[in-house]
């Protein structure tokens, strides 16, 4: 034989109800079927009585809502002669029902016993219609009372049962029918007085364990909405899959951790006689499921999964009078016990000087009161503190029988919720080593279990969620790129990267799921969200998301005032803007050093030669106990392209116009020209070597004429290269008289730092260096006699964003 359980969902319309019918009628053994009221039936009468209580007639509406809900489920399953008979029997347990209420209305009393006959009401209706549809479909079926068979105390809402009588009655009325389908309300019982009592939550996959154990049955089915337990909760964690097998004690974890699918006391029953617990969708019968059992085969997988509680709570007793007292524990848990509070996560300091407990919010005050009270003698000598309490926090917990003696997983653990900035208030871990769980902020949770989901159960596939600012040329083209290679990333890399925040200087757009890369423009334009930092920063911190990366595709000077807090939250920062690395020396310090402290790269690989790997070299040499002696470069793509092209066909003016439109320059062109943008690249190639030096220490030769250096705007600037024309081409006609070509040097050497506009002869290396070329040579301790050469393209948007993309998939290896 075996026992089926089908939960509210699985039986909350007459569609699903014919589900079950067709589910029973496959099975070729003897089977009890345990049901559950009609879904959203029991929070209906809890409802009505709360109202009724009140003395608030709203209480009938509700009523009338529970009626109609049973007509039409009656309606749509059967015949008009069937429906006669099955709304005959709604009605008549419906009047008892109103008599019921009508009675807690009048006396305003509403006891535990009143209302465990009312909830009863759930189950006693939904068993008798289920049973009429097994019975109109051709199965030979009985409905067996719950309530004359389960016997429990007298604690109504939540009652202890009489395990030996119980086992008995169901054994004896199973074996005294001759029926194929028997059919037991679930959640439903009596005390010795035969009084209505109810199991509690769960009470109905309880039911069937109980009867399950009593009939030795073969399996314990528990038929839900969802396909098994799963490895994390679904509706938070996208990934989450089903369990294919699980032990009871894993199972018993996972679901006092909040795992709804089963619950904790349904598992013992079975457990006694090692029954195996199979969960099934009734809305996919065809799914694996989940099979619980006394041993399972060896995975590779050392945690079974992750669940959560949120909503807690976290007291704390501390003083210096609890060390090397006895009886602290006693009296603390003691003080709760007698207010019926259930404690969830203990943990104690070694020094004994402190206890900290986790329980659900709502029952904080009450457990601060009495524990204040329980040590009211030492609060008032001083010995012990009043509790504290620490509110709007989660437990999440990692489970499975395997950790055991595993090394290794709390170090996992940890580290992936740290690198995520998730900050944790306690720790516990069991001697048995089935379960370490923390406490956490309750606004960490969604994090948390992402990231410690990837980190245990997603074969290495790792998650990146972008918030760009700046989608220019640059930031187009990064897009652009971001899109082409989406299914080469999953594929190669098992990385799934989302541009989750997006921003110009107008508007700005948001989408968790990722926004649709396809139409991120027209999402933009037609935004309602204006433009501002302030409130793009609360909307990534309000997110919250696992492995968040801030990108600055701007030149702008204020968004690198924000880096700070990104870094503070130990989300990365990829910049391609040069202001916050060429800032004072301070700030560019404070933010290498919050990077180290939050493990959250700052990375600016684009600052210097767009995407070259100039910086990441100049890092390796350094790491690696190598000094920096001299740098020489030509390090603005955009002066390169300019000086390459100017000739005696092409003026100043129409070459430095074409590098702004190829976007070769900054939307400014006269930082390029006017050699502070190579003055800020040379700074952060000093500053990357290990030395202290600030922008005002970099002596700057211009080559520009006062005029075009006084000018006020862009529009002023571009006149003046119109007007000094004649002072660009006496420049450049002094360069063909000594067969050189003029190149804008960058130079370090001993300690100082210079740029200028130079005549470089046909024998050295930047003589032929092309269109918008960069090229740097590093002089070390190690290329003493030849320097190290990095060449390449230094500008354009499709080299500057492939660049920042580079850095983006560097951070998930912080």
């Amino acid at each position: 034989m075996i026992v089926a359980k089908f939960g509210g969902t699985s039986v909350g319309s007459a569609k699903n109800i014919q589900k079950v019918v067709e589910i029973i009628s496959h099975k070729n053994e003897k089977c009890i079927v345990v049901v559950s009221a009609l879904g959203g039936v029991t929070n209906l009468l809890i409802k009505a009585s709360e109202l009724a209580v009140k003395g608030d007639q709203e209480y009938v509406n509700v009523l009338k809502d529970i009626q109609t809900k049973h007509k039409d489920t009656i309606d749509t399953l059967f015949d008009e002669e069937d429906q006669e008979n099955s709304a005959a029997y709604v009605m008549a347990q419906m009047h008892k029902l109103k008599d019921t209420l009508k009675g807690v209305y009048l006396l305003n009393d509403l006891s535990e016993k009143s209302l465990a006959k009312i909830v009863s009401v759930g189950e006693i209706l939904s068993s008798y219609i289920i049973s009429e549809a097994f019975r109109v479909n051709g199965m030979n079926c009985e409905l067996f009372d719950s309530r004359l068979l389960i016997k429990t105390d007298s604690h109504y809402s939540k009652a202890g049962v009489h395990y030996q009588k119980t086992y008995k009655n169901i054994k004896d009325a199973v074996k005294n029918s001759d029926k194929k389908v028997m059919i037991m309300p679930g959640f439903i019982a009596s005390d010795e007085k035969n009084n209505a009592t109810t199991l509690g939550r769960g009470g109905s996959d309880f039911t069937a364990a109980i009867a399950a154990n009593a009939i030795d049955a073969e399996l314990l089915e528990i038929w839900t909405d969802v396909s098994g337990m799963f490895t994390a909760n679904p509706q938070i964690v996208k990934q989450a899959k089903p369990i294919e097998q699980i032990t009871y004690q894993e199972a018993m974890e996972l679901s006092h951790f909040g795992a709804k699918v089963i619950y904790p006391p349904t598992i013992q029953p079975a457990m006694d006689k090692k029954i195996p617990i199979l969960i099934k969708n009734t809305m996919a019968p065809n799914d694996r499921g989940t099979l619980i059992a006394e041993k399972t085969p060896a995975g590779k997988n050392m945690v079974k999964g992750i669940s959560h509680i949120e909503q807690i709570s976290l007291l704390t007793l501390q003083g210096n009078g609890m060390v090397g007292v006895p009886g602290i524990a006693k009296r603390l848990f003691g003080a709760l016990s007698q207010q019926n509070i259930n404690v969830k996560f203990i943990t104690q300091a070694s020094s004994e000087h402190s206890i900290s407990f986790a329980i659900d919010d709502e029952d904080a005050e009450n457990a601060k009161i009495a524990v204040d009270n329980a040590f009211e003698y030492e609060i008032f000598q001083r010995k012990i503190n009043p509790v504290t309490v620490e509110s709007d926090l989660a437990i999440i917990a990692l489970v499975g029988d395997n950790m055991k003696s595993h090394q290794g997983i709390s170090g996992k653990m940890f580290s992936s919720l740290g690198n995520n900035n998730v900050n944790i208030v306690a720790i516990a871990q069991g001697s048995t080593e089935k379960n370490i769980s923390a406490v956490i902020a309750k606004k960490d949770a969604k994090k948390a279990l992402n990231s410690l989901h990837t980190t245990f159960f997603e074969n290495q596939l790792k998650q990146i969620n972008l918030f760009i600012v700046g989608v220019g040329n640059v930031g187009s083209k990064l897009l652009e790129q971001i899109k082409q290679q989406q299914s080469h990333l999953l594929e190669k890399l098992h990385l799934e990267m989302k541009v989750v925040g997006l921003a110009n200087s107008k508007k700005m757009i948001f989408d968790e799921d990722g926004i649709d890369l396809d139409n991120w423009k027209e999402e933009l334009h037609k935004s309602k969200i204006t433009s501002n930092l302030d409130e793009f920063y609360n909307q990534v911190i309000n997110l919250n998301l696992r492995n968040s990366v801030f990108v600055d595709n701007t030149a702008n000077d204020v968004v690198p005032s924000f880096y700070e807090k990104y870094l503070k939250k130990s989300m990365a920062v990829v910049a391609c803007n040069k202001v916050a690395s060429s800032s004072d020396y301070a700030n560019y310090n404070l933010l290498k050093e919050l990077s180290k402290e939050y493990n959250a790269p700052y990375l600016f690989e684009t600052n210097v030669g767009a995407g070259l790997p100039i910086i990441d070299n100049l890092k390796n040499m350094i790491n690696s106990g190598d000094e920096i002696q001299e740098i020489k470069a030509v390090l603005s793509g955009s002066l390169n392209f300019i000086f390459n092209n100017f000739d005696a066909k092409n003026s100043f003016y129409d070459v430095v116009k074409k590098a702004g439109e190829e976007g070769y320059t900054e939307p400014d062109p006269r930082i390029d020209l006017s050699g502070v943008d190579v003055m800020r690249k040379i700074l952060i190639l000093v500053r990357e070597s290990g030395i202290q030096m600030e922008l005002s220490d970099i002596e700057n030769e211009s080559f520009l004429p006062k005029n075009s250096l006084n000018a006020k705007s862009v529009e002023d600037f571009m006149e003046s290269l119109k007007t000094e024309a004649n002072h660009f081409n006496l420049l450049r006609e002094g360069a063909e008289k000594n067969n050189s070509k003029l190149k804008f040097i960058a130079s370090f050497n001993r300690g100082k730092a210079k740029v200028k506009l130079e005549q470089i002869p046909q024998e050295h290396p930047f003589y032929n260096l092309d269109g918008k070329d960069n090229i740097v040579l590093f002089y070390s301790n190690r290329y003493a006699d030849q320097p190290l050469i990095i060449k390449g393209a230094g500008a354009g948007s499709d080299v500057t964003a492939s660049g920042i993309f580079g850095d983006i998939i560097r951070t998930i290896n912080k």
